[in-house]
């Protein structure tokens, strides 16, 4: 039997052990996470804190008995001290009591995830200062909404998470204001032209948005709880409860000097999940992931390429050679009713990486006029001017036009070009679409 150590048991770290437990016998597994609770889906969060639905048992998709049944060992509430790459071990403590212990591997996989970005301003330490990862954090959020006394809610970034729990706190009935140093939101998504949509949304819905502001400090009662924001600019904000978003970092405690570490201090591995140590593989947020709209490594974190990665690492741990086929960034975001999916690149994005280029944009409405039941979509086409080869696409619309973005998804990982794609074989039907489909006079329009 070889035996595989999995520190950390959530997206990354439950398909690696699935893999290994459905398809290798000759593997051992054991988890070992601190947290008392794996699986938990925290795209979800928001939808709960919001009462969009009402049971948040749902959001956790496998529990430890699962594990157990297969034959895997599983270690919860358990920190991991140190680990001794030389000897191959690691050192656990259980964090209820009881004796510290060590457990032999013969390969180790760190799926340690992210954690989130804590800003270095006074006040940071106040009580009613809240982020959201675990769903323990969603919990104490919830309770903080249910409180009469909290009647407004500042949220600290306006990427997809603070975009989400902003809707959340709204729907709860709660003064919402929103803060970002970038001029927009969702700006690592999308282009100004999507992200304005979605601002123009939030104002509508009566959110009180403060992009261009950095927070520099937060102040605080007699009681020691937060009641104010200050932005760099000296204006001031009164607040009864404060959620950070403002994103994650790499959690790379454990193998930081060990491994070789990507530039935002990501595990770097190569397309079969493998660290500079030949016995160490990471996956997930903890590490790089391979970018085909880039042709190379990067960091993206999203519970959809922890999934794939967790599995490519766990048949090259289990002696099938297998390697990754990259991503796009794939993503999506649905706010009071306006849907935005995106993947590969935006224009702006793509100039901060250094790829040259251009774009197509369309709008109409989705399907033939005299249809009763019908919405506009907008399409962003991004292509690389030297080769032509599609490297992104951003879509926006009322309707859902989800599903186009994994097409879009696909050509990016298959170099498709924007001319080949001008004639893709598109069915018409009025109750789906135009004859002359979006996506086509997009690629059409292409110069």
């Amino acid at each position: 039997m070889s035996r595989t150590v999995i520190i950390g048991a959530n997206h990354a770290g439950i398909a690696a052990a699935n893999t290994l437990l459905d398809n290798y016998p000759d593997q051992e597994v054991v988890l070992v996470d601190r947290n008392t609770n794996l699986s938990y889906l925290g795209c979800g969060t928001a939808l709960w804190v919001g009462r969009q639905i009402e049971d948040y048992h749902g959001l956790f998709y496998t529990k430890k008995e699962d594990f157990e049944a297969k034959g895997a060992k599983i270690y919860m509430e358990t920190s991991v001290n140190d680990i001794d790459y030389a000897g191959k071990k690691v050192h656990c403590h259980p964090l209820t009591g009881g004796d510290d212990f060590t457990l032999e591997y013969d390969h180790l996989l760190l799926t340690t995830g992210s954690t989130p970005i804590s800003p270095n301003v006074p006040g940071r330490d106040l009580d009613g200062i809240h982020f959201l990862k675990l769903f323990q954090d969603g919990q104490d959020v919830d309770k903080e909404m249910s409180k009469p006394e909290v009647q407004t809610v500042a949220v600290i970034g306006a990427g997809y998470i603070g975009v989400e729990v902003a809707e959340a706190a709204k729907r709860r009935g709660k003064k919402v204001l929103v803060f970002d140093a970038a001029p927009t939101c969702l700006a690592n998504y999308y282009d100004p032209e999507f992200s304005s949509m979605m601002e123009e949304n939030l104002k509508e819905h009566d959110l009180e948005l403060h992009f261009g502001k950095l927070v520099s400090e937060y102040k605080g009662n007699a009681n020691g709880r937060v009641n104010q924001v200050v932005t760099k600019e000296g204006e001031t904000y009164d607040v009864d409860l404060v959620i950070n978003a403002i994103g994650f970092r790499p959690n790379n405690d454990l193998g930081k000097d060990h491994l070789d570490l990507f530039a935002n201090g990501a595990y770097k591995v190569d397309r079969h999940q493998a660290t500079s140590d030949p016995a160490v593989y990471a996956a997930g947020d903890c590490a790089t992931i391979y970018s085909n709209a880039l042709d190379g490594d990067t960091y993206i974190a999203l519970a959809s390429n922890a999934v794939r990665s967790g599995i490519v690492a766990g048949h090259n741990i289990g002696g099938t050679a297998l390697e990754a086929i990259g991503v796009q960034g794939s993503n999506g975001i649905s706010i009071f009713g306006l849907n935005l999916v995106s993947t590969g690149l935006s224009v702006e994005s793509a100039a901060k990486f250094g790829v040259d280029v251009a774009y197509t944009d369309f709008e109409d409405l989705q399907k033939p006029a005299f249809m009763k039941v019908n919405d506009k979509v907008k399409i962003r086409i991004v292509y690389e001017k030297s080769s032509r080869r599609v490297v992104g696409a951003q879509l926006a619309s009322k309707a859902d036009v989800s599903m186009a973005i994994h097409m879009f998804s696909l050509a990016i990982q298959e170099h498709v070009t924007i001319d080949k794609l001008s004639l893709l074989d598109i069915f018409f039907l009025p109750h789906f679409n135009q004859p002359y489909n979006y996506i086509t006079m997009a690629a059409l329009g292409a110069k």
